[in-house]
């Protein structure tokens, strides 16, 4: 886990992609957060050094439980959270959702956390995730870091997220489809790339539907990683979100 700056706390929970982190994810976001909050980011399970093993029966409610206890480690009653892809479907299940199938959260209820949701890359292929020409730049034989990190053995051997067998279990799976958030209080902005070619552009508008309080933007000629892509306008329309700065 990564930490840095002061402020009001904010958990940056990256994708899940083979490979991912926290840090890699987040690398030209963290800087410029961090000049007004105290930016936590954590290796979600599976990833980096975190432990290995999760339940792929519910990944989004899995990860939710284990950023709970680590805000209790944390001594944090409340937070922002940007999450991106998987993190961002997590980070919706956080304002006191338990999971399904679940009696109530035997911790009790928490207080409502506020969150922006990004963009989704489930894959490590830079030229999926990202659209725009120039985006993403490696000097010729570099490994791409979170390549790297994704032919990890323990990665391999027990890898956190696998494809779903069916559409079924997709639909099931899919966190825009969570009846839930239509009862969700928590403000929330979507940021979505236009040329999403990983996650459907038309997931945001269905975000912002369902949900009572959220706002969308679409961001033109992006794709899915929104935060490394167009990082400058990211970073300033998550502050100003967070801030309440319109």
């Amino acid at each position: 886990m990564a930490e840095t700056g002061e402020g009001p706390p904010l958990v940056l929970l990256h994708g899940g992609g083979p490979g991912a982190s926290g840090v890699s994810n987040y690398a030209r976001n963290i800087a410029a957060l961090a000049k007004e909050y105290r930016v936590v980011v954590p290796d979600l399970p599976g990833y980096g050094p975190s432990s290995k093993g999760i339940d792929r029966a519910d990944p989004f409610g899995e990860v939710a439980d284990r950023i709970r206890g680590l805000l209790d480690r944390l001594g944090l009653d409340k937070a922002h959270f940007i999450g991106n892809s998987l993190g961002g479907a997590c980070a919706l299940r956080l304002p006191g959702h338990p999971r399904p199938g679940r009696p109530d959260d035997p911790h009790g209820p928490r207080r409502p956390r506020r969150h922006p949701r990004a963009a989704h890359p489930r894959t490590q292929q830079p030229a999926r995730l990202l659209h725009g020409e120039g985006a993403f730049t490696a000097e010729a034989g570099e490994v791409h870091p979170q390549h790297q990190d994704s032919i990890d053995p323990e990665v391999v051997a027990a890898p956190p997220l696998k494809r779903p067998k069916s559409l079924k279990t997709l639909w099931k799976m899919d966190a825009t489809r969570d009846a839930r958030l239509s009862r969700l209080p928590v403000p929330t902005l979507v940021l979505w790339g236009a040329a999403d070619k990983v996650n459907k552009p038309s997931g945001g508008p269905m975000l912002a539907d369902r949900m009572p309080n959220c706002d969308l933007y679409m961001v033109a000629d992006t794709g899915h990683w929104v935060q490394f892509e167009r990082a400058e306008l990211f970073n300033r329309l998550c502050a100003d979100f967070l801030a309440g700065r319109g």
